[in-house]
């Protein structure tokens, strides 16, 4: 599958500056940063939960995990649920299960972004397809989603505390 023509569209249309990188096919967001040569920590990934009712993305570095009670906390909820892969599908019928990319915007969700990412110049992210990312700079996104800002993972091997 190629880049969803409705990520293309809304990118376009919001006249972000932004390039379109193709690289080997990955399932895991690890093996697409190890694709493109980059640090699983230049890559975000995208969760989508449900918090009391309401959708929301989580956007955290490739190499982290989610730390549930921490976003919970940070978002002000008392339930936070991952969605089953049968939810997303219907949510995300132009993206590829794995693949789904941070902009909340573009699909009607609030967007929480670990701030781990925000320290960097630019993000990186799986752009509906196994193949294929975008590639932005940090300010640009940050000014097209409006994301919250907050710590809500943890590096793989850290220990909880």
């Amino acid at each position: 599958m190629s880049i969803p023509q409705r990520i293309r569209e809304y990118l376009d249309s919001q006249k972000v500056p932004h390039e379109w990188v193709h690289h080997p096919q990955a399932f895991t967001s690890q093996e697409v940063a190890h694709s493109m040569h980059v640090s699983g920590k230049r890559l975000a990934k995208t969760i989508v939960l449900n918090g009391d009712g309401k959708l929301l993305m989580a956007v955290i570095p490739a190499s982290h995990r989610l730390n549930l009670q921490d976003l919970r906390g940070a978002a002000e909820v008392k339930q936070l649920v991952m969605l089953a892969e049968s939810e997303l599908a219907k949510l995300f019928p132009d993206c590829e299960l794995g693949a789904i990319p941070p902009l909340g915007t573009l699909y009607g969700m609030d967007v929480w972004v670990d701030r781990v990412l925000a320290q960097s110049d630019e993000i990186l992210f799986c752009a509906g397809s196994h193949a294929d990312c975008v590639r932005m700079s940090w300010s640009d996104y940050f000014d097209l989603v409006k994301p919250q800002l907050g710590r809500f993972s943890e590096a793989w091997g850290a220990k909880a505390a």
